[in-house]
């Protein structure tokens, strides 16, 4: 893998999900992909914070419905400090582009990963 972008890579997963790629499962072609590509150049650049590409992607997530993969960039928002309502916010008005059940799965998720604090 190349320094540079697994160390860019290492950063943002950091931040993420406190990993870096050597605690990774994926291997191969597709580990190299997810890091050098995907956390070494995808998330990088100033267009966007890592807080604005973690949103976007959790909205993306839930719009899809990918439940394991949500619960995983959740966790990640969480991490950043992205507070709860702003995802909450998120998930509402998904609801009328990507559909209702899309939403609600997208908080059965959010509640397990975030409890709801009182």
């Amino acid at each position: 893998m190349s320094g540079d972008k697994k160390t860019k890579a290492d950063k943002v997963l950091k931040q993420l999900f406190d990993q870096t790629s050597d605690d990774l499962s994926f291997t191969g072609k597709f580990g190299e992909y997810t890091v050098e590509h995907l956390f070494g150049e995808v998330w990088q650049g100033e267009e966007l914070s890592i807080q604005e590409r973690s949103l976007i992607t959790c909205t993306i997530l839930a719009a899809l419905v990918r439940e394991p993969q949500l619960q995983v960039h959740l966790t990640g928002a969480k991490n950043l400090g992205i507070p709860r309502a702003k995802v909450e916010a998120m998930l509402t008005h998904l609801a009328h582009y990507a559909g209702w059940p899309a939403a609600v799965t997208g908080h059965k998720v959010l509640n397990e990963v975030w409890p709801d604090e009182p």
